[in-house]
């Protein structure tokens, strides 16, 4: 009986420990030591091609997605700054334009700004992957609504990137969007 409940205690005690690095949520400077090394201004200048689907919360794929992405960098400011224009198409026929504009607050940190963001996006890089969150506001049928955007960007190789975002409104997951993008 003895033996039970130490087993039992270690199995809680393991269970425990494993919903606490279950919940965590991965940090960009994990992926520090990742190759190849992505520098954003060098992907992210020229023309990119694009592949996405966006999965409702169940996984289904609701819609899928091409995007040419026109992209280069200056210097304004002292700050590198790049302009990222990029042009959707979706499966159902409608199209979408969108153009950020990021800056490069200091090594590794950057601020986004489009004109359906919601304030401001933050990205980090680190290693191979890049961390964005912003807000951005959706068109649904319709109406709009402010959805919460967690990015994940992977430098794959020189030319290939995958992108995974979790959208939520209210904390509620809504779905994912899955990107790969393909450096000409």
């Amino acid at each position: 009986m003895h033996m039970i409940i130490l087993t039992s205690k270690r199995l809680i005690g393991f269970l425990l420990t494993l919903s606490v690095f279950a919940c965590s949520s991965p940090t960009v400077k994990q992926y520090a030591q990742q190759t190849p090394k992505l520098d954003l201004s060098g992907y992210f200048n020229g023309t990119i091609d694009a592949y996405g689907i966006f999965t409702d919360r169940s996984g289904n794929v609701q819609k899928s997605f091409t995007v040419l992405m026109v992209a280069k960098w200056s210097v304004v400011d002292g700050k590198k700054t790049g302009i990222l224009d990029e042009s959707f198409e979706y499966s159902d026929g409608t199209k979408q334009k969108r153009i950020w504009t990021l800056v490069e607050t200091s090594p590794g940190r950057y601020i986004g700004t489009a004109d359906d963001v919601i304030g401001e996006a933050i990205g980090e890089s680190a290693g191979n992957a890049l961390h964005w969150a912003y807000t951005l506001a959706l068109p649904v049928d319709q109406s709009i609504y402010h959805v919460q955007f967690n990015d994940w960007m992977y430098l794959v190789t020189p030319k290939v990137m995958i992108n995974k975002a979790k959208m939520s409104k209210f904390g509620i997951n809504l779905g994912e969007v899955t990107l790969s993008f393909y450096k000409r």
